[in-house]
């Protein structure tokens, strides 16, 4: 009987790697939330303030992001986790879903609120500060995009990002509409449809996040292949309790037992099985009984 373990900590936790990308944007995003939040109180308007509002959601999540990278790469003290913090950064991805969809409900509501209702808009401020505002989130994405492919963490603050990026655009779009056609209900049909924009992003997010917390398969990893690659290796008889899913962004985990035509191939199905799944499934922490055919007292779980 053997174990296998293939350590992928070693080059470094993808969220540690990128977080001066989460600490820069979060003092750009922070110095212009403040700017945004004044004029939209001044101009009075809805499409600038729901812009604010995702501009605070996206201090929050790039905070949320920095504590998260913090903790996940801190050391266990207490010997009780094993497996480390690294979810930590999951859940601060799925708290960013849950502050998009709380920014798209009320800007939909104060929305709703206002339809029918003659509104005194301000048309400079919003055109001013949105493209401002365009300008940082820009600058922000651009920071985030290196890292997005790699951290869940880092996806969900480019993510907000994005979300707050369209959000800008829109107030810009407004202010243009509303000084052209001198009707304020642009400033709420803008606000309306960014929010449902956002809406969307934090729903497709959230499906990313709780894949990760339900420990399914990694995204575009076949578990047929893998399994049939395992049970194609030179010796092995049988593969099953094959289970794989990702622990944080990156680390993608798998358990298995194999079943061995005769003990003196043990070791090279265990070194040929670690091989295959780290090379060609990109998991690199994986825990592997070999069992002799002969003798196994191996008796599979029944869930």
């Amino acid at each position: 009987m053997g174990a296998g373990h293939g350590h992928g900590h070693a080059h470094g936790h993808a969220g540690g790697r990128h977080r001066w990308r989460l600490a820069a944007a979060f003092v750009l995003v922070l110095a212009f939330f403040v700017v945004e939040l004044v004029a939209g109180l001044v101009s009075g308007s809805l499409a600038l303030l729901s812009d604010a509002g995702h501009m605070a959601a996206d201090v929050v999540a790039l905070g949320a992001a920095l504590t998260a990278t913090h903790v996940a790469t801190r050391p266990d003290t207490t010997g009780r986790r094993t497996f480390g913090s690294y979810r930590a950064e999951v859940l601060a991805s799925g708290f960013v879903v849950l502050l998009m969809l709380g920014v798209a409900a009320y800007v939909v509501v104060e929305a709703v609120g206002r339809i029918g209702e003659s509104a005194d808009v301000q048309v400079a401020p919003m055109i001013v500060v949105g493209g401002l505002g365009l300008a940082v989130n820009v600058v922000s994405m651009l920071l985030l995009a290196g890292g997005a492919g790699e951290s869940l963490n880092v996806r969900a603050a480019y993510q907000e990002v994005v979300a707050d990026a369209a959000g800008s655009v829109g107030v810009i779009a407004a202010g243009v509409l509303v000084a052209t056609t001198g009707d304020s209900w642009w400033d709420t049909v803008v606000a309306l449809a960014v929010g449902a924009f956002v809406a969307v992003r934090a729903v497709l997010l959230g499906r990313q996040v709780l894949a990760v917390l339900a420990q399914h398969a990694p995204a575009g990893l076949d578990v047929d292949e893998v399994a049939r690659g395992l049970a194609a290796i030179d010796g092995v008889d049988d593969v099953h309790d094959l289970h794989v899913w990702t622990l944080t962004s990156g680390m993608n985990v798998a358990t298995a037992h194999l079943v061995a035509s005769r003990p003196e191939q043990l070791a090279a199905v265990l070194d040929d099985a670690r091989t295959l799944l780290r090379e060609e499934h990109d998991v690199e922490h994986a825990t592997l009984q070999v069992e002799p055919r002969e003798g196994t007292a191996c008796r599979e779980t029944g869930w």
